[in-house]
């Protein structure tokens, strides 16, 4: 019949040995064996998976004890052999008679000054002028003895013994895992044949009525599939997104890394000698190192409207959009820099048409804001847009800051829209996070106003973090995109960096981000959940 004595091999300490077989040999001759005397030389995990085997076919039942054992050091074990260092030092005094203090080094190695301080205390040598000479012509080495005690029995006794032993580095406590086996109800002295398959032939003869087919073994842990796994990172954005879309948010394009002054600063009111422009905070773009003048991009435009398409049916704002006229944007834009509009005395400065229009690595991802909110201009309506992507900054990198890093970004348009309305809402937005009892911190940014920091208290890290910046969008940046005066616009902003590393209990960056970071901590991380703490 055919069959075989179980699912894999048994690791063996050597080709020829059966260790299932051993175990089952000793249990017919006695009612109990004893791991830690009867397989001494076997590992834990070798005779743990012969026990398995076993006790899966129910011929063994076995019960596990853990102890604490010593274990030498490689220092302990060298004392063992050769003797202590004081005893070293002692043997070297008395062999020479007399030994000068400098010349000890030579004769006992590393040993000296350890040894020379303990022979002194232990009375064995003296001081004579710069020499040590032997006080006494026979020692006892109870060190020795007692490494040596430890070393057959694995345990010591004398706990203040234990504890300056530890300290010195002499021994270690180890952990050891015996197991107390016994017979099992369908012992046999011999494994015997399970039927693996079932066969056509089996079926025709009927033997299989009588084979003794193999159990399965529903604890087994299956193969590795080797599959692919989400960057913390990335279920982070995913949870965010859940957040946004649940909300009836609408996702911007953010697929432009590059961008020109124009849309990442001037539109934004950001004044063009401001030191967020200056080059140690920036990465400006070499080649090509100029943008055009703002016109019209296909590509988004036809990427948003798909994105717009669903809400607007949802919620019947579907209307007629004016066609976007860039270079009157782009002339309200310098006049409100250079001489002021829209109720504003602006910045009264020249405005310099080459520094927006150079190229940068985006700042931040309120570049394509102000692109999609000049969009909705066309046609002004409340709306809500997110956006969540990677910026660049010239920052030093160090345990919480990189050069890049993912901005998650919110912007709500509505009539009459209010500070209290937005405070109102990010309460609710980190609540979502599990961050709750938030507190404003009045900040200031060139394109918000008035402006907030925003902190909540995490229950997990038990502290105030600050989570986040928002404000309501100046009148300078708004109007001369279309939107009215009472359209306002509220925004806010956080990074995915730092609600990653609080979930997944990081302290570096880096061991987020970049080539340092261990591909197990990515594969065997679980899902996040932002709102459980």
């Amino acid at each position: 019949m055919p069959g075989q004595r179980g699912p894999v091999p048994v690791p063996l300490m050597e080709a020829s040995r059966d260790i299932t077989q051993e175990v089952l040999e000793l249990l017919d001759q006695k009612s109990k064996v004893e791991t830690s005397d009867d397989f001494a030389d076997l590992t834990q995990a070798e005779i743990k998976a012969a026990l398995d085997r076993l006790a899966s076919r129910q011929m063994v039942q076995y019960t596990t004890r853990d102890t604490e054992q010593l274990k030498l050091t490689t220092e302990g074990e060298t004392i063992c052999a050769q003797g202590s260092h004081e005893f070293k030092v002692w043997d070297a005094v008395r062999r020479n008679k007399k030994l000068e203090m400098k010349d000890l080094q030579k004769e006992v190695g590393e040993s000296a000054k350890v040894g020379q301080g303990n022979a002194m205390k232990n009375k064995w040598v003296k001081k004579e002028g710069s020499c040590l000479v032997p006080a006494v012509q026979e020692v006892h080495d109870l060190t020795r003895e007692q490494l040596q005690h430890v070393k057959e029995t694995k345990t010591l006794l004398d706990a203040k013994l234990l504890a300056e032993y530890k300290k010195r580095k002499l021994v270690t406590p180890t952990k050891a895992i015996s197991y107390t086996v016994e017979k099992g109800p369908k012992y046999a002295k011999v494994m015997p044949v399970e039927v693996t398959d079932l066969t056509t032939d089996m079926l025709a003869s009927g033997e299989w009525e009588t084979a003794n087919f193999k159990p399965y073994n529903f604890k087994a842990l299956g193969a590795s599939q080797n599959a692919g796994a989400l960057h913390p990172l990335n279920k982070v954005r995913k949870e965010f997104r859940d957040i946004f879309f649940h909300l009836g948010f609408v996702e911007m394009p953010t697929n432009r890394y590059v961008e020109s002054g124009f849309w990442n600063f001037d539109a934004l009111f950001v004044p063009q000698q401001h030191p967020a422009r200056d080059v140690q905070d920036t990465f400006y773009v070499a080649d090509p190192p100029r943008a055009d003048r703002p016109r019209p991009d296909p590509e988004a435009e036809a990427a948003m409207d798909h994105m717009d398409d669903g809400t607007d049916k949802l919620f019947g704002t579907q209307g007629s959009k004016e066609p976007r006229d860039y270079d009157a944007y782009f002339e309200k834009i310098k006049q409100v820099h250079q001489d002021g509009a829209f109720g504003s005395q602006g910045y009264r400065y020249p405005f310099s048409e080459d520094e927006c229009s150079r190229l940068v690595l985006r700042t931040h991802t309120t570049a394509i804001t102000s692109w999609v909110l000049h969009r909705l201009g066309t046609n002004p309506r409340p709306a809500k847009y997110f956006s969540i992507d990677r910026v660049f900054r010239n920052e030093s990198v160090d345990a919480t800051h990189l050069a890049e890093f993912h901005q998650v970004e919110g912007v709500i348009a509505e009539y009459d829209l209010t500070l209290g309305d937005g405070m109102g809402f990010m309460e609710y937005f980190f609540g979502q996070m599990g961050i709750h009892n938030l507190r404003f911190k009045p900040a200031y940014n060139p394109y918000t106003e008035p402006s907030m920091e925003v902190f909540g208290f995490h229950a997990g890290l038990k502290k105030w973090i600050e989570i986040g910046n928002s404000g309501l969008f100046r009148p300078e940046m708004t109007e001369p995109m279309g939107l009215p005066k009472n359209l306002r616009v509220f925004g806010f902003g956080l990074s995915t960096e730092r609600p990653t590393m609080i979930k997944y209990g990081l302290k570096n960056i880096r061991d987020l981000v970049g080539h340092k970071v261990s591909l197990d901590f990515i594969e065997e991380n679980a899902a996040v959940r932002l709102e459980k703490n």
